[in-house]
């Protein structure tokens, strides 16, 4: 993986979880889910993001 592959994947991975995260508002909002469910979800999006970027970082070659 080249560094500008790792850029256009972490830009779609940030558009992912800016979708993720507006579909989770407006779920909350609706009633569809509680704030504890919102919350776990949330953190664990967060989590996985993290992880796979560790990964990208890795995978990148001089």
């Amino acid at each position: 993986m080249t560094q500008s592959q790792r850029i256009k994947y972490s830009v779609l991975i940030s558009l992912l979880v800016l979708g993720i995260m507006f579909g989770l508002s407006y779920l909350q909002n609706a009633g569809i889910i509680g704030e504890k469910t919102f919350q776990y979800i949330a953190v664990t999006v967060a989590v996985v993001v993290v992880v796979v970027n560790g990964v990208m970082r890795r995978k990148v070659k001089p």
